[in-house]
């Protein structure tokens, strides 16, 4: 029996083989619509997709080609491929503005760009684009069923937007920069005052104007160290507990020892 069952499992393969091979030459757009819907109605979607890049040109702008672009949508996205899948969403809601899948395929087209967005680290092209898409959906169905998620996909792309910025402002600090690294921390305290990154945001401006003043040549010296105190101020009065006491205890008594200097 389980002889008999291979066999025919093998024979079912090979026919379906068959089938869409004979659909990829056929120049029957039906006879390939027929196909490509049994393979993604299958779950065989990057052959489907074969077929519809093939139909798109026949179909493209017909209210019969709504099935067609759906499928192939979906089906690019099913595959990971965000880039065309989030192509052929915008494609579709833009072609089939009325459809009753207009509005899924505004989310999972906003979703394909979120999926394409990086880690942190690197260039964030891709996920401003991804937060601007999101944006949109939101803006347009802020009563979808989608909404919870939208929102979610945006919190988490504007959240790598903010450690990029922190991570930009602290790589100042890092290479001694410490002039950008002031400006670079004000900015993005201005930016995202609820971040999280807020207290580390706040040591490292002090450190920096800390490090900017004592290494300073005399005639600036004076105002850079006030500007590093009144650093020091914003510190505790956002954190009297901050974890960085210590060292801003620290850097204070050091720059109250230079600041006598000016005040004899």
């Amino acid at each position: 029996m389980k002889k008999i069952i291979s066999v025919l499992l093998v024979a079912l393969f090979l026919y379906s083989c068959s089938d869409y091979q004979a659909a990829l030459k056929n120049e029957d757009v039906a006879v390939k619509f027929d196909i490509a819907s049994k393979l993604y109605d299958a779950g065989k979607y990057s052959k489907a997709i074969r077929l519809f890049e093939q139909l798109a040109p026949a179909y493209r702008g017909k209210p019969q080609g709504e099935k067609l672009f759906y499928m192939y949508a979906q089906s690019c996205y099913k595959t990971k491929q965000y880039y065309l899948a989030g192509y052929q969403f915008d494609s579709f809601v833009s072609g089939y503005p009325k459809s009753e899948k207009a509005e899924e395929c505004a989310y999972l087209g906003a979703q394909s760009y979120s999926m394409l967005s990086p880690v942190y680290s690197i260039d964030q092209t891709d996920t401003f684009k991804a937060i601007e898409k999101i944006q949109g959906f939101i803006d347009r169905y802020p009563n979808s069923q989608y909404i919870a998620e939208a929102n979610a996909t945006s919190r988490k792309l504007n959240d790598k937007i903010e450690r990029k910025v922190y991570e930009n402002a602290l790589e100042y600090n890092r290479i001694s920069n410490y002039k950008s690294a002031i400006i670079a921390f004000d900015n993005f305290i201005a930016d995202f005052p609820g971040t999280p990154y807020k207290e580390k945001a706040l040591y490292y401006k002090l450190d920096s104007a800390y490090l900017l003043a004592i290494n300073s040549i005399p005639s600036k010296m004076e105002e850079r160290l006030n500007t590093a105190k009144t650093s020091y101020n914003n510190l505790v009065k956002f954190k009297p507990d901050t974890e960085y006491k210590k060292k801003a205890d620290e850097m204070l008594a050091e720059i109250d020892v230079e600041l006598q200097k000016y005040n004899k």
